[in-house]
């Protein structure tokens, strides 16, 4: 019996429509070896709820900072251990992209509430990009510091 005989697919447009996509996306991610290829009914793509968590997964994926490329590695790893591997690395770089992310919006915060004309040239500002460029223990610490701190 066909997977379409069984179970309920969806058109490339239902499932591009799904999840907020064009049609041309999930051909490309076909066509690449993201996404399985499709069985096709009378000429027409069919997606299973197989395909249909592949898409989910890449869209988070996506979202979460993966490249195609990387998706692909993840999905298709050979064993539990080496998509751990892989999913370590990268949770390790978005920890790291996290810390960036944060330390930018200190200088941010900072910048808002200093009240001299050019707050680069702001005592404050400067001692904090010093200690951004030491380490995010030193810029914590003047972090805490700024916030009670009128300018």
């Amino acid at each position: 019996m066909k997977s379409s005989d069984a179970e309920p697919t969806m058109t490339i447009g239902e499932l591009a429509e799904r999840f907020d996509l064009r049609t041309h996306v999930l051909r490309h991610w076909e066509s690449s070896g993201l996404l399985s290829p499709a069985e096709r009914v009378n000429g027409r793509r069919r997606y299973t709820k197989r395909h249909i968590a592949r898409v989910a997964m890449i869209v988070r994926g996506k979202a979460a900072g993966f490249s195609l490329e990387q998706l692909r590695d993840v999905l298709d790893a050979r064993n539990a251990d080496a998509r751990q591997a892989l999913l370590r690395a990268h949770y390790e770089d978005l920890e790291r992209r996290i810390r960036e992310i944060e330390e930018s919006r200190t200088l941010i915060e900072h910048a808002m509430s200093c009240r001299a004309h050019d707050f680069t040239e702001c005592p404050g500002f400067s001692r904090l990009v010093e200690s951004l460029n030491g380490g995010t223990e030193a810029a914590k610490v003047h972090s805490v510091e700024l916030r009670g701190h009128a300018h």
